[in-house]
């Protein structure tokens, strides 16, 4: 196992516990050319918290098979826990993605979700977070919304709704189910993509005012190329992306999330006891996370597939 070094900074000590899917997605690229690594939106996101130094744990669903061999050896290599019984699967899902001449992935899928049994939110457990398919998908999505309201208990809870439409169906439908989750986070985040699926020509920042009124702390948007912009009780903070080559954009958003975490864990945010301090973030640290997420996320379009920098690789926060 590869060795992240330590955050800094006087963050409390516990885990994060990622709720979703893992799996081995096959990338068709507009050259022509075809590959396979590990991937999936929440390992992602679990993925980058484990090579920005924390402990993070994935609660997934892959098979003892081949695929899941890969999946398991990949996390492993950023020290990223599995949760117990999450090889209980039959086989391990598959995701083909296919990129465009700019790096815009769309998707198809073969997969199965469900939550691990006994998984739960734990005296040592920080912040829980889910999002994409493991919120939409059955028989695990029913399973993932009770998780999140008893987590809530002791827990911050984080979702990025990561809009598959292939799997989502329509988006009306969708947006109910993914505004009842909106509403029990503490910390949401969406691309603008994601919005133009769920509220054709809607502006993405009315939006997340809209979806802030439902009950979150924070609520932030993804702009690709053009930044973030974070809708919070103490107002709101745009910050723009350094500008770098794109190779692809597959991982971008799940990183985006990571080191949101990431900053808000150094930040001392996290945990339910932490809620009140979340609601009055102030402007500047708000500004300091958005700086921080993007330049993760622009090292991570730099470079083929999802693969999230090291601590290391960062300049001091």
């Amino acid at each position: 196992m590869s060795t992240t070094p330590a955050p800094t900074g006087t963050a409390r000590p516990g885990h994060v516990l990622v709720v979703g899917e893992a799996l081995i997605d096959v990338v068709h690229r507009a050259d022509g050319s075809v590959d396979e690594h590990p991937g999936g939106s929440l390992a992602n996101v679990a993925l980058t918290l484990g090579r920005l130094g924390r402990d993070a744990r994935l609660a997934t669903w892959v098979a003892d098979d081949a695929h899941g061999a890969a999946v398991r050896a990949w996390l492993d290599d950023s020290a990223v826990t599995l949760a117990p019984g999450s090889t209980g699967a039959d086989r391990t899902s598959v995701a083909t993605a296919h990129l465009d001449a700019h790096g815009a992935a769309t998707y198809e899928f073969d997969l199965e979700w469900r939550v691990p049994p006994g998984t739960a939110a734990d005296a040592g457990t920080l912040a829980v977070h889910t999002g994409s398919i493991a919120a939409v998908l059955e028989p695990g999505a029913s399973d993932v919304r009770a998780l999140v309201a008893t987590a809530r208990d002791t827990a911050t809870v984080t979702y990025d709704p990561n809009a598959r439409p292939a799997l989502m169906g329509d988006p009306v439908d969708a947006r109910s189910r993914i505004e009842a989750l909106v509403a029990l986070a503490d910390v949401v985040k969406v691309s603008d993509e994601d919005v133009a699926w769920l509220v054709p020509g809607a502006d993405p920042v009315a939006v997340a005012r809209d979806w802030l009124a439902l009950g979150p702390a924070l609520v932030v948007v993804t702009l690709g190329g053009e930044g973030a912009v974070a809708v919070a009780a103490a107002g709101e903070q745009r910050v723009t992306a350094p500008r770098v080559e794109v190779v692809d954009t597959v991982g971008a958003g799940d990183s985006f999330m990571g080191a949101l975490l990431d900053g808000l864990w150094d930040a001392g945010l996290l945990g339910a006891d932490r809620r009140d301090a979340l609601r009055a973030i102030d402007a500047a640290t708000l500004a300091g996370l958005l700086e921080r997420c993007v330049a993760v996320a622009a090292i991570t379009v730099s470079r083929a597939g999802a693969n999230p920098p090291r601590r290391a690789e960062l300049a001091p926060a």
